[in-house]
């Protein structure tokens, strides 16, 4: 399994590579359609100097799309965003935590769309970690110090360059 750092441009491309070429997450999601957006709250310490929002669209279970979004194109485009800090991201893709206990008990905060629309796509939500999981993800927590400082570099550039 390909070892890739959270929020990059690597990982998105990455999964959503694994997401098309395998026919079982199609099926897994084919009755959810939704255009969900994902913040990560600023952690300096972890590198992310501001929040950064990443998305996925699926249509009847097909990956449109999934990338990065500036915050204005987040809420045009997008159904619902979904907001919490880093760390809180990390244990529901190490599944440690549960998309729908966290967002219940207020650890994720839904900052646009409805609170029943995201009720109802929460049993699909295994099925987007288990997407989104299928590269090993290495968080900025579990980096040395002149990785992290390499992380926050990239992190500046490429938010830069795709303006996000």
């Amino acid at each position: 399994m390909t070892e890739v750092a959270y929020c990059t441009p690597e990982w998105l491309e990455q999964s959503a590579a694994l997401y098309q070429s395998d026919p079982q997450f199609t099926k897994d999601l084919a009755k959810v359609s939704a255009r969900v957006c994902f913040r990560v709250k600023a952690e300096p310490k972890w590198g992310i100097d501001k929040d950064i929002i990443f998305g996925a669209f699926i249509k009847q279970g097909e990956l449109e799309k999934l990338a990065f979004f500036s915050e204005q194109s987040a809420m045009e485009e997008s159904d619902f965003i979904l907001a919490a800090t880093p760390q809180e991201w990390k244990k529901i893709l190490r599944k440690e935590n549960k998309f729908v206990t966290d967002f219940m008990l207020g650890k994720i905060i839904l900052e646009h769309g409805s609170k029943v629309g995201v009720i109802s796509l929460a049993p699909q939500s295994a099925s987007l970690v288990k997407a989104l999981t299928q590269v090993n993800l290495k968080f900025p927590d579990e980096m040395s110090e002149e990785e992290l400082v390499q992380y926050r570099s990239y992190m500046q550039e490429f938010r830069q360059k795709i303006s996000v």
